[in-house]
């Protein structure tokens, strides 16, 4: 028999005062309340009730035992119903990896207001620009901006999509004349984002749908996209970037988009979690947070 049910059985049996009271309480029959008490005996190798045919009493170890009955079968109620809340309640340490430039570009811009409609979860947000192992660093969530994600137990949520944007600044195209057609990049300065899937060829599709494949290169790259973009913004040369970093740029005029009619691949924002059964309500609400906010946002709002 199970230890923790003939634990109930007697504890019932006790404060019910007999094995029929606390029969009917926990909707069994009167010799199964007392099979259990007795198995609970033998297990124990000791008496915990006298029992007459008219009333019985705890022996010396059974009250002693019925104490600590008491308070084993307390904790694991107070356990089971912590785990419930939880399970209902979005609350507790939420950690967060995403790229760095994410972090800086975008966090600002919905965390706020994330961490007001769930003031129970503690959020550590770590940013940085190279690969992480979240299940072996322990982070609950990643958010990934990629054109293809690897092969994973992780479960994926697409959340949005990004342009890619050919950009440099005014001073560099004055400098080094301004590319019209993708084969006209062999001779201008490109500067790589050194954790890209490709950082010395450059897909493009063309107005009519024609895909165009170039050969770049340069004297610059980084792990950094924010470094990259610093160096495009002070005239080094010309990159690739995520819309959501350089629109702002592109407003003001600061860096000037190149070869519109041309498109490059865009990028896919996810959330990436572990497979549980029973997702945590903290990455629940996160997730589903960030997909209401992107669903109703465009890159850049």
């Amino acid at each position: 028999m199970d230890q923790l049910a003939v634990m109930r059985t007697f504890r019932h049996v006790v404060e019910h005062g007999g094995f029929s009271a606390a029969a009917k309480a926990i909707d069994m029959s009167p010799s199964l309340a007392s099979r259990h008490v007795r198995h609970l005996e033998e297990m124990l190798g000791a008496q915990l009730l006298n029992r007459t045919t008219r009333r019985f009493a705890l022996t010396e170890v059974g009250q002693d035992y019925y104490q600590r009955c008491i308070q084993i079968l307390d904790q694991i109620e107070d356990a089971a119903l912590m785990a419930q809340h939880h399970q209902r309640h979005p609350a507790g340490l939420l950690r967060i990896n995403a790229p760095m430039v994410f972090g800086i570009m975008e966090a600002g811009k919905w965390l706020p207001q994330f961490m007001r409609a769930y003031p129970d979860i503690k959020v550590d947000l770590v940013c940085n620009d190279r690969f992480v192992d979240l299940i072996a660093e322990e982070f609950d969530v990643g958010l990934r901006i990629t054109r293809t994600l690897p092969d994973s137990t992780m479960v994926a949520r697409r959340l949005s999509q990004s342009d890619m944007v050919l950009v440099a600044s005014p001073a560099y195209l004055a400098a080094a004349g301004t590319p019209t057609v993708p084969a006209d990049l062999a001779r201008h300065n490109y500067l790589a984002y050194s954790l890209a899937l490709q950082t010395t060829e450059l897909t493009f599709i063309g107005p009519h749908g024609q895909a165009e494949q170039v050969a770049v290169s340069g004297n610059l790259q980084s792990n950094s996209g924010m470094v990259v973009c610093d160096a495009v913004r002070a005239g080094l040369g010309i990159t690739a970037s995520a819309s959501f970093v350089v629109h702002e740029d592109l407003r003001r005029g600061d860096l000037v988009r190149l070869l519109p009619d041309y498109r490059l691949q865009a990028r896919d924002l996810y959330a990436l979690y572990p497979q549980n059964r029973h997702l945590s309500p903290k990455v629940r609400a996160f997730v589903d947070f960030l997909g209401a906010h992107y669903a109703q946002c465009h890159w850049g709002c």
